[in-house]
Order: structure tokens, then sequence, then C-alpha cells
């Protein structure tokens, strides 16, 4: 069974390498949409723009927690550093949604200006569609690179900006929409695109709060994993029943406690020995379980005559 001291090592090796990759590539994208949005004279890009600035942040911010959230337990905190790293979700939620905020409060003054003071809204150029279509293309990228290293670092901050970069590109969907709205003559489209792109970072902020929240403070695995546990336990020799079966999320690991049942007449080295083999086939099938706790309970069975 590979060591936690290996696997946080790899784990942590993967987290940096992304977390780097992402603020190299949001830089570029930065730039260009800020260069592109100024010649092209679009809002909605330089609103854009502003979020992959802070993708870059955010992108630092996991690279760091992704170390201390790996660092072994010690004297003061004995079950590890994992929530660490939930902690850091809860932060990208927050940053997504400072941005939808100036965003959508650009977006509403360009708008009260256009109907309650007549100003008008300086239309796009073709080249603002140029670094849309070049976003939702490097977020397609960047969405699955970083979706199937999140898997295999078990890291719910890298799903988090997996989850970022796929906004994005909806967000870029929306401004192009503006944007061809503005150069047919429908200027006030380009604002309202820049509205949506508002929209949809506030429910991805929200719901990405939500799930560190939901590992801060030690939400139940999902009913899949649970199964795969109850499967496990049928399937040991020894075992008579499960009794109880308790889990909780602590970060980006899993706690399992568990009861079960065996044969009251078998000796306590017996079934230590059942126990001990469910702990071990748990641990290695499942491999986000930190640790799984089992007390045994010995099987009675009464016998009553009628």
């Amino acid at each position: 069974m590979e060591s936690i001291e290996h696997r946080n090592a790899s784990e942590q090796k993967i987290i940096t390498k992304v977390s780097i990759w992402t603020m190299i590539l949001n830089f570029i994208l930065a730039s260009m949409k800020i260069i592109m949005g100024i010649i092209g004279r679009s809002s909605a890009i330089i609103s854009d723009a502003v979020n992959s600035i802070s993708d870059v942040v955010t992108a630092l911010a996991v690279m760091i927690m992704g170390r201390f959230s790996r660092k072994e337990k010690d004297v003061d905190h004995q079950y590890g550093h994992e929530k660490y790293e939930s902690m850091v979700s809860v932060f990208i939620g927050i940053a997504l949604l400072l941005t939808a905020f100036e965003i959508g409060r650009t977006a509403c003054e360009n708008i009260y200006y256009y109907f309650a003071e007549n100003r008008d809204i300086v239309p796009p150029t073709y080249i603002a569609l140029i670094a849309g279509f070049a976003t939702i293309a490097i977020k397609e990228g960047m969405y699955h690179y970083t979706k199937f290293n999140a898997k295999k670092a078990h890291s719910p901050s890298l799903e988090a900006m997996a989850l970022d970069h796929r906004s994005d590109e909806f967000s870029a969907l929306a401004a192009i929409i503006g944007i061809v709205g503005s150069m047919l003559e429908i200027h006030i489209l380009e604002p309202i695109a820049s509205i949506i792109i508002c929209l949809f970072i506030v429910k991805l902020g929200l719901g990405i709060i939500k799930t560190g929240f939901s590992q801060v403070v030690d939400q139940a695995a999902d009913q899949a994993t649970i199964d795969k546990i109850k499967m496990i336990v049928a399937n040991q020799a020894g075992i008579i029943q499960l009794d109880d079966l308790k889990t909780r999320i602590f970060g980006m690991r899993l706690f399992v406690d568990m009861e079960i049942a065996v044969d009251q007449k078998l000796s306590i080295t017996e079934a230590h020995n059942i126990a001990h083999v469910l702990h071990d086939e748990i641990e290695s099938s499942i491999p986000n379980v930190k640790h799984c706790m089992i007390h045994v309970n010995p099987y009675m069975t009464t016998d009553i005559d009628l």
C-alpha cells in the first residue's frame, strides 16, 4: 500500500504543477483580453480580463494551501491539515463573488447612463471576438487538464478551479453574444452580456462556497461511497452484520467509523484479525479514506421457546 507521505508528496507536486500552469495561462489570457478589449472597444472583454487576473491570485492560493494541507500531522493538529484546502475553496468562491460584484456594478452603470442620460455605448470591433473565442478554446483545455489532475490529487481546490475555468467559458460566450449584438447596432446587449457574466460567476461562487463549507463541517460521504463501503463489508468473511456506519469528509479526505458484529465465540485475536483485514480493504479500495476505525461487537442470538 502506498505510504501517506509518498501520496501527499505526489499530490502536492500535481497541485503545484497545475497551479503554475494556471497562473501562466491566466496571465497570458488577462493580458490578451485587456489589449484586445481596449483595441476592440469591448467593456465585456475587459471585464472578463479582471476575472482572469483574479484567477492568477486564486491559483497562487491553491498552490500555497496545497502544500500546507498535505503537511504531516503534528501535536497541535493530530488529524492532519486537510481542511486548509477546503478553506481555499471557500476563498475561491468569495473571490468570484467579489469579481461578479465589480463586473455587475460596471454593467449596471453603463445601462443606467444609456437610458437615463442617453449616453451612447461605443460598439466593439471584431478583434474583441477573437479574444472571446480564444478564451473559450484555452479555458476548455484548462478545464479538462485541471479536472483530470484534481481527481489524481484528490484536491477540492483544484476541483473548484476546474469549475472556475468552465464558468469562464460561459462568461466568454455571453460576452461574444453581447459583442455581436453591439456590432449589429444593438449596443445595449454589450453591458447586458456583462450582467450575464456576473450571474454565471455568482452561481459558481456560491456553489464552491457551499462545497467548501460542507468539507469543513464534516459532511457525510456521498451515497455511492457509502454503498461501496457496505459492499466491502458484506463481502468480508467472518462478519455477520454491519451494526453502524458513519462517514465524515475531512478536507479532501474521508474518515470512516463503523461497528461490525462477529461470532461471539471467536477469540479476541480472531475478531481483531477480521477487523484488521476489513480496515486494510476499505483504505486500499477507496483512496481518499484517510482512516477507518472499526469497533467489533459480539453477535448474540437468543432462542425463545414459544
